[in-house]
C-alpha cells in the first residue's frame, strides 16, 4: 500500500491531465485524434510501483491513442474515505479500485456502472479469462460490476531446517489440523525461544478456519457465528497458546512480530499471505517452503481480490471500460505484476502460459500451492457496515485469545452483538 498520496502525473512524465470531456487535437499517424481523459484512482499501486504503472499507461495509450489516463493513488488507510468523499462532492473518478469487502457497499448504492454487456461484447476477454471465484466476487444479482485485477491468498510457510532437526516430515496435501499440532509440538523448544507455529487469532483467520471446521461465518439471511463447528475452529486457534503451548504468547514474543520470528528461524510454521515471499527470500537464511493450508473437516483458504470498477456517474464509459479491460488481463499487465511481485492477475488457472513466469521462480519451490489454494477459496461475510462487523468479532476473539473469556462465551457474545448490528 502507498505510504502517501501520489499526485496526478506532471507534464514531465505525461500529457497534461484534462477534464474528462475535453477534446483536443492530437497528432497520431498524421490524423487528428479526439482525446478523452479517464480519471483513475488506485490503492493497489504503492510508491515502488508508480514507474510500472506509468509504463503500463504508456502501453495502453499507444494502443488507444484517443484516451489519456490521469491517475492518482491513496494509501489503503485513507482510500475508501477519499472515494466516498469524492462521490459526495460530485468528483468521483471514472475508474477506481475496490476490494471484495467494500464492493458490496458501493454496488448496493447504485454507484457502479454495470459491465456485463461490455464483458459479453469484448473481443479481448470473456468470463473464461478469469478465475471463477474472482469474477463472481464482483457481481451482484447476476450483474457484473467489476473485473478482478489482482488476487492473493494465504498459505502455510514452514522452516525445513526446523522440521529436519525435529525429525518431522514436511507438510503435504494430506495434512490436517492434527498433523499441524503434532509437528508444532515436536518442533517447539520454548526455553530456546523456538515455537512450532504462529497463526493470528482475528476475523480474517477465523472466518476461514470456521469453514475448515465444516462451519463458517454468515450474516445473511441469518447470523451464524456461535455454532459447534465454529467453536471447534476457535479452539483450534487459541488452544495453540493456551493448551498445547506451541504458539508464543504476547509475553514470549516480547514485541517481535511473527514474520520476524519466522525469518530468524524461531518458528516452525507460519500462516500468512503470499505477499511475504519477497521478504523471506531476502531476509531468511534457513531453508523454507510453502504448502496449501491444512484443514479440519475440510480444506478452506483465504481469497483476497481487488477489482477495477467504473463509476455510474462517468461521462466516458466506453473509454473507462477499455482501461478496466486492460488492467484486468492485458499481457503487459500480467507480466509486469509477476516481474515486480505486484500481486497477481486473477486469471483462470487454465492459462498456464501466463502463469509460467511466476511458477518458474525458484523460491519458494512449491509456488504451485498458491494456485492450488484457490481451489479451496472461501470468501468472508460482508455487510454494508463491514468495519463494525469486523470490530465486533475481533474484540471477542481477542478476549478468547488472551484467556479473558472462554471460547464459548466469546462466540455467544459475538453472535448477540452481530445480530443487533444486522437488525439496525
Amino acid at each position: 500500500m502507498p505510504d502517501r498520496p501520489i499526485p496526478i502525473r506532471t507534464l514531465s512524465t505525461l500529457r497534461k491531465a484534462l477534464l474528462p470531456t475535453l477534446l483536443v487535437a492530437a497528432c497520431w499517424g498524421g490524423l487528428a485524434v479526439a482525446q478523452t481523459t479517464v480519471n483513475y484512482l488506485s490503492f493497489t499501486t504503492n510508491a515502488d510501483n508508480i514507474d510500472a504503472l506509468e509504463a503500463l499507461i504508456e502501453i495502453f495509450e499507444a494502443e488507444n491513442p484517443d484516451v489519456t489516463i490521469a491517475y492518482n493513488t491513496a494509501d489503503y488507510g485513507s482510500y475508501f474515505t477519499k472515494v466516498q468523499t469524492d462521490f459526495a462532492a460530485g468528483n468521483a473518478p471514472d475508474v477506481f479500485e475496490l476490494n471484495y469487502e467494500n464492493f458490496v457497499t458501493f454496488a448496493s448504492r447504485g454507484t457502479l456502472l454495470p459491465l456485463s454487456e461490455y464483458l459479453d461484447g469484448s473481443d479481448q476477454i470473456g468470463a473464461a479469462t478469469f478465475y471463477p471465484a474472482a469474477l463472481e466476487a464482483f457481481s451482484r444479482d447476476g450483474v457484473q460490476y467489476g473485473l478482478p485485477i489482482t488476487f492473493s491468498t494465504v498459505v502455510l510457510y514452514y522452516n525445513e531446517d526446523l522440521f529436519d532437526a525435529a525429525g518431522v516430515s514436511y507438510p503435504d496435501d494430506s495434512w490436517t489440523w492434527d498433523d499441524v499440532i503434532a509437528a508444532a509440538s515436536a518442533i517447539t523448544r520454548a526455553e530456546d525461544r523456538v515455537w512450532g507455529i504462529s497463526q493470528p487469532v482475528q476475523f480474517w483467520e477465523f472466518y476461514k478456519t470456521a469453514a475448515q471446521a465444516g462451519g463458517g461465518l454468515s450474516v445473511s439471511p441469518t447470523v451464524s457465528i456461535d455454532t459447534p463447528e465454529n467453536r471447534e475452529a476457535l479452539h483450534y486457534l487459541v488452544d495453540k497458546i493456551q493448551v498445547h503451548g506451541v504458539m508464543p504468547s504476547d509475553e514470549e514474543m516480547s514485541g517481535v512480530g511473527d514474520t520476524d520470528l519466522f525469518a530468524n528461524g524461531q518458528l516452525g510454521m507460519l500462516v500468512t499471505g503470499i505477499w511475504m515471499f519477497d521478504f523471506f527470500i531476502t531476509n531468511m537464511d534457513d531453508a523454507w517452503n510453502v504448502a496449501v493450508e491444512p484443514g479440519g473437516a475440510e480444506k478452506g483458504t483465504h481469497f483476497f481480490s481487488n477489482a477495477a470498477v467504473v463509476a455510474s456517474s462517468t461521462t466516458v464509459p466506453d473509454a473507462a471500460w477499455r482501461w478496466v479491460e486492460f488492467l484486468a488481463a492485458h499481457p503487459a499487465v500480467v507480466e509486469t505484476r509477476i516481474e515486480r511481485s505486484w500481486e497477481l492477475s486473477a486469471l483462470s488457472l487454465d492459462d498456464a502460459d501466463a502463469l509460467e513466469g511466476y511458477l518458474s521462480q525458484p523460491q519458494p519451490a512449491n509456488r504451485a500451492a498458491v494456485f492450488e489454494s484457490l481451489r479451496y477459496a472461501v470468501t468472508p461475510p460482508v455487510v454494508e457496515n463491514q468495519p463494525e462487523l469486523e470490530d465486533i468479532i475481533n474484540r471477542h476473539l481477542e478476549a478468547a485469545r488472551l484467556g479473558l473469556k472462554s471460547v464459548e462465551q466469546a462466540l455467544m457474545d459475538a453472535q448477540r452483538e452481530v445480530e443487533a448490528l444486522v437488525a439496525r
